[in-house]
């Protein structure tokens, strides 16, 4: 027996999560295993629509199915997940160093502010003495 590797398309990965029915699809079944009859069930659109999203996320190697008898289960693999999670990484850290300096810029900002209040405070309670 070969040993397969299987490589992960992320333009796939994407293409298959920018539809709201199949994100919900894959939501669903990060609860476990399901047959394909329950996943229908729980939206309200035909079963040969919800056959179609089932393709695609099977194409898009998003999730995997077995047959059972007449039954098809399908259950979530994650793994193509991590090259949409590698991509969405250089995000989280711009985001991340934008948010670290509007939150140096904001406590400075405030520290300006609490300083000069605390001055003017002590200005006006020398001039209330003086004109005692």
């Amino acid at each position: 027996m070969r040993n397969r590797s299987v490589t992960y398309s992320p333009e796939a990965a994407f293409h298959a999560l920018a539809d709201p029915t199949r994100r919900a699809v894959l939501d669903l079944l990060r609860r476990g295993i399901q047959p394909a009859g329950q996943i229908a069930q729980a939206f309200p659109v035909s079963r040969p629509a919800i056959s179609k999203h089932l393709r695609l996320l099977r194409r898009a190697h998003l999730v995997q199915e077995k047959r059972e008898g007449r039954h098809r289960l399908y259950q979530l693999n994650p793994e193509p997940l991590k090259a949409v999670d590698s991509w969405l990484q250089q995000y989280r850290v711009f985001w991340q160093a934008n948010l670290n300096s509007l939150k140096a810029f904001v406590e400075a900002e405030h520290a300006r502010e609490t300083a000069g209040l605390g001055d003017s405070r002590k200005a006006g309670a020398k001039r209330s003495r003086q004109d005692e």
